[in-house]
């Protein structure tokens, strides 16, 4: 397993092999790998000849009042499971060689403004630009992103598409603890009792999975689970929403597919989880 810390010496790695027409898919990561990141090596894996993986903790995407110093940085256990999985070459950089006298960012526009985007304003912009980045540096024919971060693909596609990025974007479910906790390498900031509080969140999604129905209104879904989450008096509730699996747009009536989504703080960590409902399967 190559480990590379620079742009040059990923191309000159990446250009040897895929001189060959060997395959490659990337995997993007911030590091502090779980068993989430582990399925999209995996399936990354089973679809192409190389998997790159990135661990780059992204300070473009977090606020001035947000969690970068605090971030978890775990490389050499990172390392460790990268070569385990049989990754072939991890991209560690430094800021320094990402963001040098930085002027250009990439926004997509409305979609990032909803969701996550209303509480933290900047995030999408420093995603797209650090993926587009990525791309632009490996040329992945595949690129993998976990559905717990459902607006974050959605996003992505939507760039992909405009931009005409010649890659394609492979979404994989959420892979969840024993107890449905939605697996998240902030779940390392929530102590005993926290995490205990933090299943209320898997509740809500399944009480939301077994009322929701076509024709129901989304008031009536949401009110629903957010009483379960107030059955747990820490849980502070960012938002809870209904909206168009494709637009974001929020919706009353579910008479279409949905993406039902909350961010959910506990402690000092904020969580998301999310499930997606489709009126053709009724």
């Amino acid at each position: 397993m190559k480990v590379a810390e620079t742009v040059n010496e990923v191309r000159e790695f990446l250009k040897t092999h895929k001189s060959t027409g060997q395959t490659t898919g990337l995997v993007p990561t911030m590091g502090a790998l779980h068993e989430g990141h582990l399925s999209l090596i995996r399936q990354a894996k089973k679809e192409n000849d190389l998997v790159v993986v990135s661990i780059f903790v992204n300070p473009t995407q977090f606020g001035p009042d947000e969690d970068f110093d605090l971030y978890p940085r775990v490389f050499d256990d990172d390392l460790l499971k990268c070569k385990d999985a049989g990754v072939d070459l991890v991209f560690h950089p430094a800021p320094e060689e990402m963001y040098t006298q930085h002027k250009t960012y990439i926004q997509v526009e409305d979609l990032s403004r909803k969701l996550c985007g209303v509480s933290r304003p900047i995030h999408f912009r420093g995603v797209c630009t650090i993926v587009a980045k990525l791309f632009n540096i490996t040329h992945p024919d595949r690129a993998y992103f976990g559905q717990k971060d459902a607006q974050q693909l959605l996003i992505i596609k939507k760039m992909v598409k405009d931009l005409n990025f010649d890659v394609d974007i492979v979404g994989c479910p959420i892979i969840r603890e024993e107890d449905g906790l939605a697996k998240s390498s902030r779940n390392r900031y929530l102590n005993d009792q926290e995490r205990k509080d933090a299943t209320v969140l898997y509740r809500a999604i399944e009480e939301g999975k077994h009322l929701i129905r076509k024709d129901m209104t989304a008031t009536d879904l949401t009110h629903a689970m957010e009483a379960v989450i107030k059955t747990v008096p820490s849980a502070r509730i960012d938002y809870l929403e209904v909206v168009d699996m494709d637009t974001l747009e929020a919706v009353e009536t579910i008479d279409r597919d949905v993406l039902v989504a909350m961010a959910v703080y506990l402690g000092s960590a904020r969580l998301i989880d999310n499930f997606i409902y489709s009126v053709s399967h009724e």
